[in-house]
């Protein structure tokens, strides 16, 4: 599986390419403020095709270029429906005060082609197969992507859920400590420690490293029990 990735614009917000290969079709996940140029360098370098857009949340960050991405290559969208409202209004997932515009009033709109996540559901686009996994708590619909086992390495792109070192703030609006730590106890621990995490922001990681060092997984049990080795 090819993966290429960037950090997009001012929040440094990663932005994903996946496809099986050089000169296949491939999916977007998270295209942030400013992500069409690194898009496109990475569709040049590897001569990709774009079929989809995949969110793993509705945060202003990682949803900023979804509509002229999807726009331009008339391709679709896929978010949870929690977060869909944050496509059109990005307002409601942050703290601002009465009256106060979002970045002096600009908009946003949505792809004309949204489709809606569900948690369980497998993925099977662009030859690749992702299975999603609802993970609510740093937005009520934030999900994960996580590569079927038994490709190796498991992969996972974790959006914030969980990075290396910490995992997604919970007090922005929609946000919960305590689901937020379910959803990390439910989806992630139970995963191999060999599986490679792709976060929402910073750097790549892997389960058993964050198992082993990262504070907030400190005295989380597994939902099902931890499972080592692929």
């Amino acid at each position: 599986m090819l993966v290429a990735g960037f950090p997009a614009g001012s929040f440094a917000a990663n932005c994903y390419l996946v496809a099986t290969g050089p000169g296949a079709e491939c999916l977007i996940i998270d295209p942030g403020e400013d992500a069409e140029r690194g898009i496109e360098e990475i569709i040049e370098r590897y001569r990709l095709r774009p079929v989809a857009v995949l969110l793993t949340h509705g945060h202003l960050d990682h949803i900023w270029s979804v509509a002229p991405v999807c726009g331009a290559r008339d391709i679709p969208a896929f978010i949870h429906p929690a977060d869909r409202a944050l496509l059109t209004d990005p307002a409601k997932g942050l703290p601002l005060a009465p009256g106060q515009q979002l970045f002096g009033g600009i908009t946003f709109s949505e792809p004309d082609d949204v489709r809606e996540l569900t948690d369980g559901m497998t993925l099977q686009l662009a030859g690749v197969d992702l299975v999603v996994d609802h993970a609510p708590g740093h937005t009520p619909g934030s999900v994960t992507f996580r590569v079927p086992w038994s490709a190796e390495p498991g992969t996972i792109f974790t959006g914030d859920l969980l990075f290396a070192g910490s995992i997604g703030r919970t007090d922005l609006p929609g946000g919960d400590y305590e689901t937020i730590l379910n959803s990390l106890a439910r989806v992630c621990l139970p995963l191999a420690d060999e599986t490679v995490v792709l976060s929402g922001h910073g750097p790549q990681t892997t389960i058993g490293a964050e198992r082993a060092h990262n504070p907030f997984l400190a005295g989380l049990a597994p939902a099902d029990g931890p499972v080592r080795g692929l």
